[in-house]
């Protein structure tokens, strides 16, 4: 071959620089046209395949890949609308980068080839379900922390409805509130022994007094909340009042009933 070049060049009128520059764009030309060669090869097998596979001819093809470019396109555009709503529903619950990712990746659904279109629709689907998933989880445990909260919340109420627990909460509240000390609190435990042996649901068939306190009527109590006939620190609330506003201390309120059996 280097011989008949050899020979080409001696022979030839063409300056020799000529044809090396020549036979160098021929070779650069061939590099570039290479891939594309390959590819409408590629194409070209894929189509005789599937005209195998369906037994549709060369048009019956192009009416088919249409058919399948719609539905892809269509798809897209419903996994696009169903990850951005998955999206916006859990970006505060689970990390949705992965999600958004995907999302960012099929924006440009229309101009992905079929074989990328397919996988980007299914890369967004997973990620998606990926990220629905990871927020039901979050909700699942924040009910779970809801309920155990609730439950804990219902057994200090149960815990503080006792007559210790009632006691408890009396001494606490008449120190931080009016700041009675231990010798007001005896003089309190006293007095709402003898009225209601500390049951918030004491009630006086006689007189309609109602609760630890003994309020008369016991609706009274709603002042300091709703749930005065259920709840013993909402009736304590309401009789530490009472006691600061019409007897000043619990001993006040204690010598009084001493002395006339009632407060």
């Amino acid at each position: 071959m280097l011989s008949t070049l050899r020979n080409t060049v001696k022979n030839s009128p063409v300056p020799f620089g000529r044809i090396v520059s020549g036979a160098a764009a021929l070779l650069v030309s061939a590099s570039l046209l290479a891939p594309a060669v390959a590819q409408q090869q590629e194409s070209e097998r894929k189509t005789q395949e599937l005209s195998r596979a369906t037994g549709m001819r060369h048009e019956q093809l192009g009416v088919y890949g249409a058919i399948v470019r719609e539905r892809l396109e269509k798809e897209a555009k419903d996994t696009l609308a169903a990850a951005q709503a998955t999206v916006a529903a859990n970006r505060q619950k689970a990390d949705a980068s992965a999600a958004t990712t995907a999302i960012a990746g099929l924006s440009g659904f229309t101009k992905l080839s079929d074989d990328k279109l397919r996988d980007t629709i299914d890369t967004t689907k997973a990620a998606s379900n990926a990220l629905a998933s990871a927020g039901a989880e979050a909700d699942r445990k924040a009910a779970e922390a809801a309920a155990a909260a609730a439950a804990a919340a219902a057994a200090a109420a149960a815990a503080a409805n006792t007559p210790a627990g009632a006691k408890s909460t009396a001494a606490s509240l008449a120190a931080s509130q009016y700041g009675w000390g231990v010798d007001q609190f005896q003089c309190l435990d006293k007095l709402w022994t003898r009225e209601s042996g500390w049951n918030y649901q004491a009630s006086n068939s006689g007189s309609g007094a109602t609760g630890i306190p003994q309020a008369l009527p016991g609706s009274k109590m709603a002042s300091f909340g709703t749930d005065w006939a259920t709840n013993a620190t909402t009736q304590i609330k309401w009789g530490l009042d009472y006691i600061s506003r019409g007897y000043g201390t619990p001993c006040a309120a204690w010598g009084h009933s001493e002395s006339v059996n009632w407060y």
